[in-house]
């Protein structure tokens, strides 16, 4: 019976050891596939302007980007900063290369850890929110597929306007709100929830229209850090994490 049933070191080991097997090959594999995938974006870019006559100054070319790294820079920084507690490192590389993180990929994630009841940075949610992430692409991909390729412009021709133009308006703060709310009940912490919202309606009410379009500019970026700061200072200090999971390490060479 003893031969048949491991003991609970052996099974720690074995388990510590697939972890980290995992983690390696995620990672070696994640920064492959996030490489390539740079360098087929700006491929065609480069093409555009070494191969043909476009006649694109590469001083037009750098005022641009610093244009666009002047309004999202901060945002490429806080964004990895906000999903990788969530996501994990392997959920973490297939959101960056899917896209649409905030209205499609994480509340994916979250619904899944939600209904497993996997505790946040654990590896049951990190497990979790890989698994929901690629069953939220191939539902995005189909879907893209039949309603884009396929029917798109027979909906549209028979689409009335007036619902085109509520469908604008409404659909993105629809999905917005419903995320908020998701990762409110995610969250489960009226102190946090409470922050969040404070700092947000300062910022976006008070400091906003005083400030003007610069300051709106880099406005979410200004809430994210805010709130974690608050967060961190303010958080329950007496709050016992006794329930959380333990994490695994690697095993020790003998």
């Amino acid at each position: 019976m003893s031969a048949q049933t491991p003991s609970a070191p052996g099974t720690a080991t074995a388990e510590a050891a697939a972890y980290a097997r995992f983690d390696t090959v995620t990672s070696r594999w994640g920064r492959i596939t996030m490489l390539a995938c740079l360098i087929l974006s700006l491929s065609g870019p480069l093409y555009l302007v070494l191969g043909t006559d476009l006649d694109v100054r590469w001083s037009e070319l750098l005022t641009g980007f610093a244009a666009v790294a002047a309004v999202f820079g901060v945002i490429w920084v806080v964004e990895v900063i906000t999903y990788y507690p969530v996501l994990g490192p392997a959920a973490t590389y297939q959101a960056f290369m899917i896209g649409n993180i905030a209205n499609k990929l994480l509340p994916s994630a979250i619904v899944a850890q939600a209904t497993i009841g996997a505790k946040p940075g654990t590896r049951r949610a990190e497990l979790a929110a890989v698994m929901a992430i690629c069953g939220a692409a191939i539902v995005h991909i189909l879907s893209l597929l039949i309603f884009v390729g396929f029917l798109g412009t027979w909906l549209i021709s028979i689409m009335p306007e007036s619902v085109t133009d509520v469908a604008r308006l409404y659909i993105f703060p629809a999905i917005i709100g419903a995320v908020i709310v998701q990762l409110a009940m995610y969250v489960r912490s009226v102190r946090i929830l409470l922050i969040a919202l404070g700092v947000a309606v300062l910022v976006q009410v008070v400091l906003v229209p005083q400030l003007g379009t610069t300051f709106k500019n880099f406005a979410t970026a200004i809430v994210v850090l805010l709130t974690m700061v608050f967060a961190w200072f303010l958080r329950d200090r007496s709050a016992t994490h006794d329930d959380a999971l333990p994490t695994v390490h690697p095993p020790q060479e003998s």
